[in-house]
């Protein structure tokens, strides 16, 4: 059986050190199939339209934000990223303001994220895990206020198994059609959490009251058969896997 391990929105520099440091380790030891990253693993809060005009707007950190999200991708051994709303600060910011620089490959997300060098495939479309389940970031339609449903809605447009994220929270939900007492397709969502620190400065715009739960995802592929499993993240940083604490 085939395992995969999803990670969840990072959101450099904003992300978890000791949440991320215990995944990391937990996948080295673990040794899954294969690694997916939901997206928003650049936060890039420099070129965020709140940022325009404002003191954060010059800050010269982006560069060393985006070594930093580098060197976690590769110590995550991410195999797969979809694309985010994140990722598209980059490409909005210069369109709007230096819409010559556009056709620089350098300043390609692939090439601005060194996704070759660290042999990620990125994915700007819906990634297939198998047939009937893909990988979406989450942004793509309604935004739901409980765990899970997010992905659903997504699933039900895509009439697939979706796993996301985005929302920052961690959830499972499914809905099977059925009429005149013959059941028909199942699908799922799955929502796989976040591994950001909530107290981090550019989180003060939820002021507290956010709704989310940290972890990651599991998937156990059996042919076309995906079974998903949330992996939620304490307070200190530890989580459970098949019965035995990491961190």
């Amino acid at each position: 059986m085939k395992r995969i391990v999803v990670v969840s929105d990072l959101q450099v520099p904003y992300f978890d050190p000791k949440a991320v440091k215990n995944v990391a380790k937990f996948i080295a030891k673990w040794k899954p199939d294969q690694v997916l990253c939901v997206g928003d693993e650049l936060d890039m809060p420099q070129l965020g339209k709140f940022n325009i005009g404002r003191g954060a707007e010059y800050f010269e950190d982006l560069g060393k934000d985006r070594d930093t999200c580098v060197e976690i991708l590769y110590d995550l051994k991410v195999d797969v990223l979809v694309r985010s709303n994140h990722q598209q600060r980059l490409y909005n910011s210069i369109a709007s303001r230096l819409p010559s620089l556009l056709k620089l490959p350098e300043l390609e997300y692939e090439k601005f994220l060194r996704l070759d060098e660290l042999g990620i495939y990125f994915s700007k479309e819906p990634y297939a895990i198998t047939k009937n389940t893909i990988m979406v970031h989450g942004d793509e339609q309604a935004y739901k206020p409980q765990g899970g449903l997010t992905a659903l809605e997504a699933a039900r447009r895509h009439g697939k198994n979706v796993v996301c994220g985005h929302t920052h929270r961690q959830g499972y939900s499914a809905f099977t059609e059925a009429s005149g007492g013959v059941l028909g397709r199942t699908v799922w969502g799955f929502e796989v959490g976040n591994l950001v620190n909530e107290r981090s400065s550019g989180m003060r715009y939820m002021k507290g009251v956010m709704n989310w739960q940290k972890g990651f995802g599991i998937l156990y592929v059996d042919g076309d058969k995906v079974s998903p499993v949330p992996i939620p993240i304490e307070r200190d940083g530890s989580f459970v896997v098949e019965g035995k604490r990491y961190g």
